[in-house]
């Protein structure tokens, strides 16, 4: 198995207007960078059996974004095991109940749940020194998905790359 890792694109900060956390969008400038990198997952062939995004609107925007430019609206889900402050077994528990049959799999969260998660997999361990920046990609293979190591970090798309001289 496949699995990307994707933090959501640039949200607006928190003002009068938008009271909660969970109702911040995605800036204009995180709207192109995201739809930069959704350009590149399309040349490089990429697909996806399953994207699965916290509900949160600027990942659901990320997400929406993506799906649409790949043309796998029909793939795209919502989990609030991707929303922050969730347990990260959980997000594991309900990816091995949807199937063993995904191959390729797209996740669309925030930090510093994200980078947690990718420790875990990768190490074992929830310390490893990792920032995903907002926008920033990772691919990780699996062959058995589990709570722990067993996970080889594949990549990691920093923001930078796609947006460099935007």
């Amino acid at each position: 198995m496949n699995l990307y890792i994707l933090r959501h694109g640039l949200a607006v900060e928190r003002t009068p207007g938008v009271k909660f956390d969970k109702d911040r969008p995605l800036t204009v400038e995180g709207r192109k960078k995201i739809r930069r990198l959704a350009v590149i997952l399309r040349k490089l062939g990429l697909s996806f059996d399953l994207i699965l995004s916290s509900p949160f609107l600027r990942a659901r925007q990320t997400a929406e974004i993506v799906a649409e430019a790949l043309d796998l609206s029909n793939k795209l889900e919502f989990s609030t095991h991707l929303a922050p402050r969730q347990a990260p077994n959980e997000l594991v528990e309900e990816l091995n109940r949807k199937g063993h049959a995904l191959d390729d799999i797209l996740l669309v969260g925030h930090e510093p749940d994200l980078s947690r998660l990718i420790s875990i997999l990768v190490t074992g361990k929830p310390g490893l020194a990792l920032e995903l920046k907002k926008g920033g990609l990772v691919k990780l293979e699996i062959g058995t998905l589990r709570y722990g190591r067993c996970a080889t970090l594949q990549w990691l798309l920093p923001p930078k790359v796609y947006s460099a001289g935007r």
